[in-house]
């Protein structure tokens, strides 16, 4: 296969992974400490990168060996979830003794580094309290609180932030772009919300809609049928029916989503979206221009007039369907949170106090 059909191939993903500094989104505040380390010759011997998935720690892993000059034959790579036992560190322990092959470091990089066993974490952290000069170790994790502290004290650890949802916005268009897909901002917005801070997440979202596209023009409804989320108009009605009271109009939305087997946690956050953009839209006028990107313009004259007039459409709107977002995962029925707090919002509902 030649090199451009193995492009082509490729999950998006793995194929714009960045592979220099200058590449990597979001993580400023990491790649200026390193940039730092390498050019002043004061590299650690052990590294934690600790985030969420998706936010790039493997991928800084990398660049960061790499522009220590070392080769693709000394960077070894490690699944902890699969490598979790006492004897596969020993087998590590002793591998690390053995001298680079090509480059003046080796370097290690294990990935979930929180799946080690105790009996596997005590074997690393004898390795870890005196290393070989030539060894530099890079532990990734997306769960910090469940490694042992004599291991994190033993590392500088670098905290990685999800990337913002302007950043995912852009990484959606640029992609599009580069693959010969034309996306409205709209669309690029939606495809962004449900990339749920993860690069990875949003460009395997991203590369289901390329697929399964008939052309290379994509539209947010488009979108919404291929990834299953709720219609405009379904969370267009839900808005409506707290502007007017009726619980039943929104139950109705409510029901519907169910029906089509949509995520309610993807339609709570919709609903967020919009209900925000409302409350910006009546109190921040001047984002007015700004903000027109993010919504078709049909959704944007819809959100535009319920700034204007639907005056129950608050704060404590916002406020109530944020809670109702934070219980779904937790509820029996997953719609059961989102129709509590419609129903407290449209019949004026005040908590139960105590006498």
């Amino acid at each position: 296969m030649k090199k451009d059909e193995e492009q082509s191939h490729l999950a998006l993903y793995r194929k714009y992974r960045p592979a220099k500094w200058d590449e990597v989104l979001g993580q400023e505040h990491i790649v200026a400490v390193l940039q730092g380390a390498l050019d002043n010759g004061k590299t650690s011997h052990a590294y934690l990168f600790c985030g969420s998935r998706g936010t790039g720690k493997t991928t800084v892993a990398r660049i960061f060996a790499r522009e220590l000059g070392v080769s693709s034959n000394d960077i070894y790579e490690i699944d902890a979830a699969s490598n979790r036992g006492i004897d596969d560190v020993r087998e590590l322990r002793e591998a690390v003794n053995i001298l680079p092959l090509e480059s003046q470091y080796k370097v290690y990089i294990v990935d979930e580094v929180h799946m080690l066993t105790k009996e596997a974490f005590n074997a690393l952290l004898k390795t870890l309290e005196e290393p070989p000069r030539h060894v530099i170790f890079i532990l990734a994790t997306t769960e910090l609180e469940k490694l042992p502290e004599t291991i994190v004290s033993r590392c500088q650890t670098f905290t990685f932030k999800k990337p913002s949802h302007e950043i995912l916005k852009k990484l959606v268009l640029d992609t599009a772009k580069k693959e010969g897909f034309e996306l409205s901002a709209s669309s690029a917005d939606l495809l962004a919300l449900l990339g749920d801070g993860s690069f990875r997440d949003t460009h395997g979202i991203l590369q289901k809609v390329l697929s399964a596209s008939s052309d290379k023009k994509i539209s947010e409804e488009e979108i919404e049928k291929i990834v299953g989320a709720p219609s405009a108009r379904l969370t267009n009605d839900l808005i409506s029916s707290i502007a007017e009271k009726n619980a039943e109009k929104g139950l109705s939305s409510i029901r519907v989503a169910a029906e089509y087997n949509v995520d309610m946690n993807v339609f709570a956050k919709l609903i967020l979206r919009k209900l925000r953009a409302v409350l910006l839209l009546r109190y921040a006028p001047a984002m007015r221009e700004e903000m027109k990107s993010d919504f078709s313009e049909e959704d944007f004259a819809f959100l535009n007039e319920c700034a204007v007039s639907a005056k129950a459409v608050n704060s404590a709107t916002l406020s109530e369907f944020l809670g109702a977002y934070q219980k779904i995962d937790h509820s029996y029925i997953p719609q059961i949170p989102l129709e509590l707090a419609l129903i407290k919002i449209t019949s004026n509902e005040q908590p139960a106090t105590n006498n």
